[in-house]
């Protein structure tokens, strides 16, 4: 009798604990599961990528402004604010040097074209360059605005074809016509703004 009952207590004993480790894996598991969503959830905020850019006046223009770069999920936006321009149609480049130090702004070279592509409208089958954004319009005060979005820029991804770090957004007083060689053919460039981060 007294062997039946210590039986039954070490097996009462061994469920208890098997209960008890199997409450403790559970919680374990849930816990790791937590800890991995919210590192996983910490990985996609550290993806989101900003840069703000100041347009200053090149070629004794009156132009100001700013234009933001913003990278999430694989795509790029870009919004700018522009004001200081003749009402109309304006055009506005990525150049491939981020530099603005010359009064005129060439010393940001030509359109960044990385693919060695001919000028044309953004998305033309026929071609174009990275950094063939296009034309804008500039209302009775003098302000204008710029927004695009696109998979093939990245910020500080180090691949040269995509990597816009290191370039410069010029506005031009003229509009680009799409076709002339190398650069459309759209005038003074009378804003510049290097994007560095």
């Amino acid at each position: 009798m007294k062997r039946i009952s210590l039986s039954l207590v070490l097996c009462a004993g061994l469920i208890f604990t098997s209960c008890k480790n199997d409450k403790k894996e559970k919680e374990m598991e849930d816990q790791s599961e937590t800890e991995m969503t919210s590192d996983m959830e910490t990985e996609e905020e550290k993806e989101v990528k900003k840069v703000k850019v100041t347009l200053n006046s090149v070629s004794d223009s009156d132009l100001s402004g700013n234009v933001v770069f913003t990278e999430e999920d694989g795509e790029v936006s870009m919004t700018a604010i522009i004001s200081g321009l003749a009402e109309g149609t304006h055009a506005i480049h990525i150049h491939e040097k981020g530099d603005c130090s010359a009064a005129d702004g060439k010393s940001a070279g030509g359109h960044w074209n990385p693919t060695d592509a001919q000028h044309g409208e953004w998305g033309d089958s026929e071609g174009y360059h990275k950094g063939d954004i296009g034309n804008f319009e500039v209302d009775a005060n003098g302000n204008g605005t710029v927004n695009m979005s696109t998979n093939e820029w990245c910020i500080g991804c180090g691949d040269a074809k995509k990597d816009i770090l290191g370039k410069a957004v010029i506005v031009h007083d003229g509009i680009d016509d799409y076709t002339s060689q190398p650069s459309g053919a759209a005038g003074t460039r009378v804003g510049c703004g290097e994007i560095n981060m």
